[in-house]
């Protein structure tokens, strides 16, 4: 453990010197002439969002134990700051805009909901304007949350191809900068703080299982940890109705589906991105599917068992933990987010 964090302490420290030299010689880091890559990426990620972001626990329910096989822990990023991981990316994304234009005239972002109240929190603190195109029907506790922050909120269609339609047009109309929700090598860098907090915080983690959506999360995650302890398996964990990342893995190509259905909303993707699916071809060791019952039984056993409510999202990692468990004595699940439109809690904890 002290090792690693030496290690750590190491990586920063050349990345400080990385980026002083590209200032130095007027390089850019921002527009694809020289790039932080891999785990460099991600440690400058992390001291970019330091302030802006918490380091969140992790869990351990121990009367699980004897019954899964292996000690479980839960990463809760559902006490992150704006209650999901989405603050790294979002965070890391619009602070390094605002290093290439200090007058940055505004942001727009496509969201289903906890990207979008990511992207309003870190804009309001820096002082810029900003537009969340959400879909139709989101869930209330989401759009409060996002308009609580101070962001203009735009309905628009059901599909996050509709959403990122919408948003590329408000961009252009405005000269607001578009803020991706996972397709970015920013994004990615910044969730993949969070598979480098793991490494630290559990030693001798064999398992980490991560939800799916667009494939920011699990690449960023997947990378950190993979550099980091290439021993470590990473699982995705995806729902059965939403399996894009699944086919396009197991087809060895990008996949659209025709639709989507699940209540894991924050999951809904038609298609991985073009920079995701390439690094959960590379890093990640499988992807699990996981049904509806299991992701309500899931939100049960973390309520009863954690004392942490999850959104139907952060749940899929712990049904695809409790579904098909691997080799080894202690595993983690990424609780991606619990922001829970409450008045929707009894159905899904009943199905």
């Amino acid at each position: 453990m002290q090792d690693l964090s030496k290690n750590i302490e190491i990586i920063l420290r050349l990345t400080d010197w990385f980026n002083l030299g590209q200032k130095l010689v007027g390089l850019s880091t921002l527009k694809g002439e020289i790039t932080l890559t891999g785990i460099q990426a991600v440690f400058a990620a992390r001291r970019n969002i330091l302030s802006y972001v918490r380091e969140t626990p992790v869990f351990q329910a121990r009367s699980l134990e004897e019954w899964l096989g292996f000690q479980l822990f839960l990463k809760a990023e559902n006490l992150q700051k704006t209650g999901s991981f989405k603050i790294r990316g979002a965070a890391n994304f619009l602070l390094r805009r605002m290093q290439e234009n200090p007058s940055l005239p505004g942001v727009v972002a496509a969201s289903s909901g906890n990207h979008g109240q990511a992207v309003a929190c870190v804009a309001g603190q820096l002082g810029i304007p900003a537009v969340i195109v959400m879909p139709e029907g989101a869930t209330r506790a989401k759009v409060n949350a996002a308009l609580g922050y101070g962001a203009q909120v735009e309905f628009c269609g059901r599909t996050s191809q509709e959403r990122l339609q919408r948003a590329r047009e408000l961009a252009a109309e405005r000269n607001y900068v578009e803020v991706p929700p996972y397709d970015h090598a920013d994004i990615m860098a910044g969730q993949g703080t969070l598979g480098a907090e793991l490494v630290e915080q559990l030693p001798h983690l064999e398992t980490v299982y991560v939800p799916i959506g667009g494939g920011g999360l699990i690449s960023g995650v997947a990378v950190a940890i993979k550099e980091l302890r290439p021993d470590i398996r990473v699982i995705g964990a995806e729902p059965a109705g939403s399996n894009a990342m699944y086919e396009s893995r197991r087809k060895g190509e990008r996949v659209r589906l025709a639709s989507t259905a699940s209540i894991a909303d924050g999951l809904l993707t038609l298609v991985p991105g073009d920079l995701t699916f390439p690094m959960v071809q590379k890093y990640v060791d499988d992807i699990v599917l996981v049904e509806e019952a299991e992701i309500r039984a899931a939100m049960a056993l973390c309520l009863e068992r954690f004392k942490l409510l999850p959104e139907p999202s952060g749940a899929v990692s712990i049904a695809a933990a409790c579904k098909q468990a691997y080799p080894g004595k202690q595993a983690a699940a990424v609780v991606s987010g619990g922001n829970v439109d409450l008045s929707r809690l009894a159905e899904y904890l009943s199905g």
